[in-house]
């Protein structure tokens, strides 16, 4: 049987013709399949707007979490400062062989961190006496003396949460740690390891020579060993000048040895330092005071010379004819003392006249809610140079081996008519001549560093 070609032909186009047709099964699998589209793309829009509300809702939890560690890093900070003040202040480092000082001394600053400490609002309210651990890391070792290290740490255990509780976490804890030292760079430390040397900041111009007033002896005992830095008299902590011919006063008015020799150097009796070379006077923040300050002496007393003076350091007394400087140093120490009225902050005797030294304001005290009251720093509080002298009336330049800490006016009174000043031995300061390196700084009237060294 023959088959005919245009059949076959036919037979062979037709499923061609029927390739691009739809059936209704078709029709029916591609509308589901975009249903299916349709609810993944709701179901993942969905799922994704919790995911973010979720982490929005988180985020808040860590920014409350961040800011409350913030906090409480900057109250551990404010604490360790204050206490490691507290520890410079209290005569302590000038004294390390007193076990007694030492141990009240570490109680005060305990106190004095704390209290700090809980006076900062972390997550949202003051810390409380169990959230503040105060340590000392360094006690018991050979430079603890000289060099105490004060360790701070807060921490809150009950931060509250807010979106974080659909994991099932309702508080979050929160800690923060600090370090300071108070720093004294006294002989001490020659025993174990290299001193580093400091460098205070408003001076006071009064060059000291390195004699011990407490001394009797001829020739007259030194304050510090000029090559160690140590501390020849540790008694001189608390020395108390009494009568007019003890007190702070300047060893000569007319120092220019043009009509009469310079003198020797006699015990606290100072050469004035050179306004134009060591000891500039403060431009700024001066003290309103009466009568008016005019000179660059007074303003260097009543106000803080910037320029740092540091240990081993070249210093320049005043070579000029001052026939007024006694009453210039009157009126400018009454002026930075607040003592004008008799009403100036005094040394706190309430524990007996030992140390640790705390300081008492006075009624004159500018702080508002002040005066009565126990104080961190006192503008009585102030620092002197100590320079290598000898038997001879000084040449310039004299080289800086030590500083004191005084108190000035002690118990609230203003300065006698001749301008000799009451003093109160509060620090003693030895560089030593083997203290090397970059010095610190200074903080203000206290030439016992104090500084945060963690974190």
């Amino acid at each position: 049987m023959r088959i005919h070609p245009t059949n076959t032909r036919t037979r062979l186009r037709s499923p061609s013709r029927n390739a691009g047709s739809h059936s209704p099964a078709s029709h029916s699998l591609a509308s589901h399949g975009n249903d299916e589209r349709g609810v993944i793309i709701t179901l993942v829009s969905v799922f994704m707007l919790f995911v973010m509300g979720a982490m929005a809702a988180l985020s808040i939890d860590v920014v409350t979490l961040y800011t409350a560690r913030s906090e409480a890093q900057l109250a551990a900070d404010g604490a360790a400062l204050a206490g490691a003040r507290a520890l410079a202040n209290s005569g302590m480092t000038s004294k390390t062989t007193d076990a007694l000082l030492t141990s009240n001394a570490e109680n005060i600053a305990i106190a004095v961190a704390t209290q700090v400490a809980k006076n900062n609002l972390v997550g949202g309210r003051d810390l409380a006496t169990g959230e503040v651990t105060v340590s000392f890391p360094n006690s018991g070792s050979p430079d603890f003396g000289t060099d105490p290290q004060m360790t701070v740490r807060v921490q809150r255990t009950d931060l509250p949460t807010f979106f974080a509780r659909i994991w099932g976490s309702t508080q979050l804890t929160v800690t923060a740690s600090a370090t300071a030292e108070a720093y004294n760079p006294s002989g001490a430390n020659a025993s174990f390891g290299t001193t580093t040397p400091v460098a205070p900041i408003c001076v006071k111009p009064w060059l000291l020579p390195n004699i011990d007033p407490m001394s009797g002896s001829t020739p007259p005992a030194t304050i510090f060993d000029p090559t160690t830095g140590a501390i020849t008299n540790p008694a001189l902590i608390t020395y108390t000048t009494a009568g007019s011919s003890t007190r702070l006063q300047a060893d000569c008015l007319d120092c220019s040895g043009s009509v009469t020799a310079v003198p020797a150097p006699t015990a606290w009796r100072y050469y004035p330092g050179d306004p134009n070379t060591t000891f500039p006077p403060p431009t700024q923040s001066l003290p309103s005071c009466n009568p008016v300050l005019t000179t660059d002496y007074q303003k260097s007393i009543a106000g803080c010379i910037p320029t740092p003076i540091s240990c081993n350091s070249n210093a320049n007394y005043d070579t000029s004819n001052y026939p007024n400087r006694n009453l210039e140093t009157r009126n400018a120490v009454d002026c930075l003392t607040h003592g004008v009225n008799n009403h100036g902050d005094e040394v706190d005797n309430t524990g007996g006249p030992v140390p640790p030294f705390q300081f008492l304001a006075g009624s004159d005290n500018p702080v508002a809610g002040a005066a009565g009251n126990d104080v961190m720093v006192s503008d009585s509080l102030v620092t002197v140079p100590v320079y290598n002298s000898n038997a001879a009336a000084p040449v310039n330049p004299v080289t800086i081996i030590g500083f004191v800490q005084l108190f000035l006016s002690q118990r609230g009174r203003s300065n006698p008519a001749n301008g000799f000043v009451r003093t109160e031995v509060i620090n003693l300061i030895g560089c030593g001549t083997g203290a090397t390196g970059q010095p610190i700084l200074g903080n203000g009237a206290s030439p016992v560093a104090v500084r945060l060294i963690s974190p």
